[in-house]
């Protein structure tokens, strides 16, 4: 299926991307192709016997078992940074309060 110019043109609007006619002509056998591929998978045998995967590989959970643990030190961890007050890391402010 080749697309015409008005046909991408029309895309575009509908896509709301401004398009030049250099861009236009460009693109037209572009989505022309495209649409030929998907064409080409429509056309694909009769593929009812084949069983629907999410996934070419089968998955396997890779996580830790979440076992609870010692708590870290928070002294220790505040002690590793540049400035703290009232147990809680100073940071450059990065957003300014309205008021």
């Amino acid at each position: 299926m080749a697309l015409s110019e008005d046909e991408v043109r029309h895309v575009g609007m509908l896509a709301r991307i401004a398009l030049t006619d250099a861009e236009v002509a460009d693109l037209a056998p572009q989505l022309s192709k495209i649409l030929q591929y998907a064409e080409q998978v429509g056309e694909v045998a009769d593929a009812g016997n084949v069983e629907p995967t999410v996934h070419p590989y089968p998955l396997q959970n890779v996580f830790r078992d979440d076992v609870p643990g010692q708590p870290l030190d928070r002294e220790a961890l505040l002690s590793q940074g540049p400035d703290v007050d009232d147990h809680r890391f100073v940071v450059p402010q990065i957003v300014a309060e309205e008021g």
